[in-house]
């Protein structure tokens, strides 16, 4: 991970994401604490979770959008815009305001979805093909590694001083970042439609998912996985709750030990894509949620440690293995487009089965919902690490041979040495929450 540190515009780029993704930390647990506080309903708290989500439904169109605009300056914009839409916070005061935490993380996920697919484009441009997991598995770690103090700040804070406070680091976040990705200097063109209408330009990035093998086996096994996963947000509520009884803002311990799995996840990740590729390491991360999900059947401290540690693991790998996929098999002007589509195809699903866990939480058993998420998770890795060979791992790098003393350069057959890092992106035809 050090050699894509030392890039200046990628530290630049890090910077940035590390103030924002520090605000996200603080921000998103706490806002369903807020509501479980306002409330007293645990399915009204996971419903924020919820609420976040759904706006996934327009991402292909938010794709479309950002395919159209150069990078830097639309990501500048987009994080201006999410400060602004954090303000209507400063106005909760009770119960009758929990409709404006809803309507703030409907609009927060919105921009989830555009920073996300302007986030995969800005990568590609920055980063060489070759250190693409690198890139992504550093701003994993980090984002995992947040959660170790994020929650717990979080929770403390809106403990001491409300709501209010979350709003004004949230929005301090998201203005730093939009200062420091700023001071990049990138040289780009805006991409046009070419004449082509704009509901084939708007499918183009589900169009190349269901076209490209790799990419359709991981969304499809990622995409039943997260329908699974979904459950748990508002089943953990429940779990504290009725299992662990103890109070709401306890969960900010559990996310911060999860946090010590994301840590160790994100760390692993780059040497596990190049071991396994990038569908193995996606098959790897689903499959880590099987026996998290089985361990909280059984309500108990110490096991709940050890389930939400691996859960973390889990985290890392999916999106490090999914993201790097995604950015080698996309041309870059498509690639806004494609990013946004397979967070519709993850996190619709998803969306779903947290609205349903939400209702579930009331009528079932915590307990038999998380065994059926263990199950699920697992089948979903197993049909994943069955397609791994879509995406073998890198091959191990060749030097060259020395050339003789008075002999002729040997051919380049491959063209590897002028166009290892150039068209990377084009050998095969791409980061919350």
């Amino acid at each position: 991970m050090r050699t894509v540190l030392r890039r200046p515009d990628f530290r630049l780029l890090f910077g940035g994401l590390l103030a924002s993704m520090a605000a996200e930390s603080i921000l998103l647990l706490a806002l369903a604490i807020w509501v479980k506080d306002l409330t007293g309903s645990d399915g009204l708290a996971g419903a924020t979770i919820f609420a976040v989500i759904a706006p996934m439904t327009l991402a292909p169109l938010v794709g479309w959008i950002v395919d159209r605009y150069p990078r830097r300056p639309f990501f500048v914009a987009a994080n201006l815009a999410t400060a602004v839409l954090l303000t209507p916070l400063l106005a909760v005061r009770d119960r009758t305001d929990v409709w404006i935490i809803y309507v703030v993380a409907a609009l927060y996920g919105l921009s989830y979805i555009t920073l996300s697919a302007v986030l995969s484009g800005l990568i590609r441009q920055l980063v060489p093909v070759e250190l693409l997991a690198e890139a992504n598995g550093v701003l994993q770690t980090v984002r995992q590694g947040l959660r170790l103090v994020g929650p717990l700040a979080g929770a403390g804070l809106y403990a001491a001083v409300g709501g209010w406070m979350l709003a004004v680091i949230g929005m301090v976040g998201f203005l730093s970042a939009a200062v420091v990705v700023g001071l990049i200097r990138t040289t780009e063109t805006p991409r046009t439609g070419g004449g082509v209408r704009w509901p084939a330009e708007v499918s183009a990035g589900l169009r190349h998912l269901a076209g490209e093998p790799a990419l359709r086996r991981a969304l499809l096994g990622y995409g039943l996985g997260s329908l699974a996963m979904g459950f748990s947000e508002s089943l953990i509520f429940a779990y504290v709750d009725q299992g662990l009884r103890r109070d709401a803002a306890f969960v900010g311990v559990l996310v911060t030990v999860q946090g010590v799995g994301g840590l160790v996840g994100g760390l692993l990740s780059p040497a596990v894509v190049r071991r396994a590729g990038e569908v193995g390491t996606l098959a790897a991360g689903v499959a880590f949620f099987g026996p998290a999900s089985l361990a909280l059947v059984y309500p108990n401290l110490w096991l709940g440690f050890v389930a939400v540690l691996l859960a973390g693991v889990s985290l890392p790998l999916t999106m490090v293995g999914l993201h790097t996929l995604i950015q080698r098999r996309t041309p870059p002007g498509l690639l806004g487009r494609v990013a946004a589509a397979s967070e519709a195809v993850v996190s619709g699903p998803q969306a779903l089965s947290i609205g349903a866990g939400a209702l579930l939480v009331g009528v079932l058993d915590y307990r038999v919902l998380f065994a059926l998420i263990g199950v699920a998770t697992l089948l979903a890795g197993g049909y994943l690490w069955h397609g791994r060979a879509l995406s073998p791992p890198p091959p191990a790098r060749i030097p060259a041979p020395r050339r003789p003393a008075d002999g002729p350069a040997p051919a380049d057959p491959a063209g590897a040495g002028s166009q290892r890092s150039g068209a990377g992106g084009q050998r095969a035809g791409t980061e919350g929450w």
